[in-house]
């Protein structure tokens, strides 16, 4: 059965895959004129200039919601295999990817909040509700939203609850079993709550722990700054093949800063979307680029303060492609949280191990969230209403089985089946919203015009008309009453 997983991912994982998300975050970026360099101030902005209402959540609430599922076992552990598996110059790819991603992320965010709907009394949508609706086709949407089911309410948080499982073993010495028990039973406590119980957690405490990890990490760096140009020239050489001891792995390092870097911050995998819909905003594109900054603060902030910490203490192995060692400084330590708890270990041998181990769980824990929010917005797709309440407890059980799984089997498994649920989603959604950009694209031209009016956005899709747009329908023609 192993075998046939490893199989599947290296399928799904091809130099295809890898192309597809570097071209469509680098056509996006040309098409858009670079919004994530041109619009940063405005994204920022953006991000503190909505207020939540009866149906939806404030643009901050949705960001971090969706920061949530972007900064978790990725930006300790991912980090570190992409060190592992490509050397330092996968750190770089990692960048790339979040570079050009983030146009990726800004588009399938605007795609995601154009074609919401509300379920419940809360918005819903993502890639399967602009598939079916933008491209008009069930059946794609369908197999988006049972992919997404199966790879978030199954696949991708036995990855988390492992990375949790490994970390509080090593800090604290505890049986992994326990630490399952007392992960599901947490969980259950927040699952039940639905989305708005989520995203009031998340917006308490993915900040903290962001800021706690960050300045941390700014610690080891200020200690080490005279070491800095010599991290980002190996990165940089590592990256290109010019690095004598990492130059004949060039092909590993692109592949695994490009694999471990769209499982850190889900630009184009399809996650986000769902945490991009669920904002109350005036006009689409808002969200859209209050989305692409969150990949800023995932990779660029975050993952490079984990590389940075890994690579000034020297606390990485480095494996060769086809058996053995380039590097091994840590013998007999498997890639992972391990290399970070390390390399904080190194400077605070007192809580090192322990404050990775806190900060990883705090990581890993929001992000498991996320992955029961974005689950759960596919059965409601799925069924419309209709049995979702069954559907939506079988997942709840589900989710709790794979965190249990994930907490006591092997680490190697948990990331491929991971990865192989990463792949599939982004197959996906790069797919789909290539064939929906003219209307991403026009979109961000009205929200542009409107800004260079001097006025603040709103979307009247009469403008645009925008077939399927339900919901931004309904709220002109409330307008129009109000009138």
């Amino acid at each position: 059965m192993e075998s046939i997983i490893y199989w599947i991912n290296d399928i799904v994982w091809s130099k295809a895959l890898v192309i597809l998300c570097l071209a469509t975050g680098l056509f996006f970026s040309f098409r858009l004129k670079f919004p994530q360099v041109r619009l940063f101030k405005e994204m920022i902005k953006l991000l503190f200039g909505t207020k939540k209402s009866k149906e939806g959540i404030s643009s901050f609430q949705a960001f971090t919601l969706a920061i949530s599922g972007r900064i978790g076992t990725g930006n300790i552990a991912g980090v570190a295999t992409a060190i592992a598996m490509g050397g330092p110059g996968a750190v770089f790819w990692m960048w790339a990817i979040a570079f050009l991603g983030s146009a990726s992320a800004i588009i399938e965010a605007t795609l995601a909040q154009t074609y919401k709907e509300v379920s419940k009394g809360e918005f819903r949508g993502g890639p399967a509700y602009y598939i079916l609706k933008g491209l008009k086709s069930k059946t794609f949407a369908i197999c988006f939203a049972l992919a997404t089911v199966i790879s978030c309410g199954f696949l991708l948080p036995s990855v988390q609850s492992n990375s949790i499982a490994l970390a509080v073993e090593k800090a604290f010495n505890v049986d992994t079993v326990y630490t399952a028990v007392g992960v599901c039973l947490l969980l259950a406590l927040i699952i039940i709550g639905g989305v708005k119980r989520i995203s009031s957690v998340a917006e308490v405490v993915v900040p903290f722990m962001a800021v706690s990890y960050i300045i941390m990490a700014l610690v080891i760096i200020g200690l080490n700054i005279s070491k800095v140009p010599e991290m980002f020239s190996l990165i940089f050489n590592s990256a290109f093949g010019a690095d004598a001891t990492f130059g004949g792995i060039i092909g590993s390092a692109i592949t695994w800063g490009v694999q471990r870097g769209i499982y850190s911050n889900e630009a184009g995998q399809g996650t986000a979307p769902h945490a991009a819909a669920a904002a109350e905003v005036s006009h689409p594109y808002k969200q859209g680029l209050v989305q692409g900054f969150s990949v800023y603060v995932d990779t660029l902030f975050v993952c490079t303060a984990t590389a940075l910490m890994i690579l000034f203490t020297n606390q990485y192995n480095v494996l060769h492609p086809d058996s053995g060692y380039i590097v091994e400084n840590l013998p007999g330590v498997e890639a992972g949280a391990a290399f970070t708890q390390n390399a904080v270990s190194t400077h605070f041998p007192a809580f090192g191990n322990e404050f990775v181990a806190v900060a990883l769980m705090f990581f890993a824990f929001t992000t498991v969230m996320a992955y029961y929010y974005i689950a759960e917005s596919n059965i409601d797709f799925l069924f419309k209403g209709k049995k979702s309440k069954y559907a939506i407890w079988i997942l709840r059980i589900l989710i709790l089985f794979s965190v249990y799984l994930g907490c006591v089997n092997s680490a190697k498994l948990a990331w491929t089946l991971g990865d192989i649920g990463v792949g599939l989603m982004a197959w996906m959604n790069l797919i789909a919203i290539l064939l929906l950009y003219k209307k991403a694209v026009a979109l961000a031209d009205d929200y542009e015009k409107q800004k260079k009016q001097g006025l603040d956005p709103q979307f009247d899709n009469r403008m645009l008309n925008l077939q399927n747009a339900e919901y931004w329908n309904n709220i002109e023609a409330e307008n129009k009453q109000k009138s």
